[in-house]
């Protein structure tokens, strides 16, 4: 039943890009280079005066204030793990803000130092957090705002979800362990054009250098075609489709013959579009699109052995990684905020509408039923799907068992933002 049902949503999640930004990738800063591993560290929360301001960034949507009553089921919501995914937000938002238009809108920094400030002092634990107590907190320093429309309305959108896939994989080619995940190229080239144009602000191209002119990096077909010139390997994984699908995902984890794990974690990407390899597949009459699951693909590849790389190359994107320890289970790959997702209280957002580090209360329902899914969430991540007023990705963890409610998920939901009391309607930075 669970391949079953992880397979009749497959389609869309092969057919559309998930969270993982095509404009800044997660963890990145607004110079292109890795942010620190924060989370790892304690909290720490500087004085509101030595925390500068810069410009503020309009919001696209508009926001209504709400009680706590207001939101359905937020006493139904157990908080499980929400303290440890808020203390890392905290973490965030205290980072030293660059007023750079090329990274995403992420929530004020002045209005939450006192939160945050608060929170270091509550006593309350990391891991194991009293819910009761979680919530006493936030009803306290939190005011509910609803997310509204460029009309006023509420914002209502479409809720899909992704998740972190785990491959069978090897540090050394050989056997079953043939397909590669590459580490980032050391001569792809990152052009920052916000830095250039502000109204391209978060945009970038890439590319390499071909004499003195910049021309579009390899696809990946070029890659694959030039094996004295490929990008160096992290792993092999043991299954073609299953390497390509984490690339969609845009970060997994691979589990090592002797048992261990590691994360391999988006690093960068060849810049070129998308394209899907079930419309590939449907288009040449191999299998109708209704039946393009992962499974029959798989099938496909396994009785095509000739053919997969030539099915591999009519995605011309290719996504670059880098190796990660998985030092705590229960966090997953950083989103686009570098901040570690947690299963179930991580969610993508348009940042247009909703800035990264704003904790959220989702309204929405679990994948393919009608059953409430209501909690409360954290922007810590973007997508190039994911677009307007109340769009939001649910990040499910890791697995098969993730796998399967992210490839059904298609609902329908709403969004309040949860912002300091004191501070004034949500703002951005």
């Amino acid at each position: 039943m669970k391949k079953l049902l992880f397979s009749s949503g497959l389609l869309v999640l092969l057919a559309a890009c998930s969270s993982v930004p095509l404009d800044q990738g997660p963890g990145a800063s607004s110079s292109g280079q890795e942010q620190p591993d924060i989370a790892s560290k304690p909290l720490v929360v500087p004085p509101l005066q030595s925390i500068r301001d810069t410009p503020a960034r309009a919001l696209a949507g508009k926001f209504q204030q709400a009680s706590w009553a207001a939101l359905p089921g937020w006493q139904a919501d157990s908080l499980d793990h929400v303290w440890k995914g808020f203390i890392n937000n905290c973490k965030g938002l205290m980072r030293p803000v660059s007023g750079s238009l090329a990274m995403q809108a992420r929530a004020t920094p002045r209005a939450w130092q006192p939160v945050c400030a608060a929170a270091m002092q509550s006593g309350i634990p990391i891991e194991g957090a009293d819910g009761a107590q979680v919530r006493r907190f936030l009803e306290e320093h939190l005011q509910p705002w609803r997310l509204l429309d460029a009309a006023g309305k509420p914002a209502s959108n479409t809720v899909t979800g992704y998740y972190e896939p785990l491959v069978r994989a090897s540090r050394s080619r050989g056997g079953v362990y043939q397909w590669p995940l590459y580490a980032a190229p050391d001569d792809l080239l990152t052009i920052d054009l916000g830095s250039v144009y502000p109204e391209l602000a978060g945009k970038r191209v890439r590319g390499k250098l071909q004499g003195k002119r910049v021309v579009p990096y390899d696809t990946r077909a070029e890659i694959a075609a030039s094996p004295s010139r490929q990008p160096p390997v992290i792993v092999w994984v043991d299954d073609p489709v299953e390497a390509f699908f984490l690339q969609i995902q845009g970060s997994g984890r691979a589990q090592l013959p002797d048992g261990s794990t590691l994360r391999v974690a988006y690093a960068d990407h060849n810049g070129r579009p998308y394209a899907s390899i079930a419309k590939w597949l449907a288009d040449r009459g191999e299998m109708p699109l209704a039946r393009a699951s992962m499974q029959n693909i798989k099938a496909w590849a396994r009785s095509h052995p000739a053919r997969v790389q030539e099915m591999l190359n009519a995605n011309p994107a290719m996504v670059f990684f880098k190796a990660e320890p998985v030092t705590d289970p229960e966090l997953g790959p950083k989103g686009a905020y570098g901040i570690p997702l947690i299963a179930q209280r991580s969610v993508a957002v348009d940042t247009t509408f909703v800035p990264l580090g704003a904790p959220v209360f989702l309204a929405t329902t679990y994948p393919g039923t009608g059953d409430p899914l209501r909690r409360l969430v954290l922007a810590q991540d973007t997508g190039a799907a994911i677009k307007g007023a109340g769009r939001t990705d649910f990040y499910w963890g890791t697995g098969d068992e993730a796998g399967a409610q992210a490839g059904r998920m298609k609902q329908s939901g709403q969004t309040w933002v949860l912002w300091p009391k004191g501070a004034g309607a949500p703002s951005a930075r």
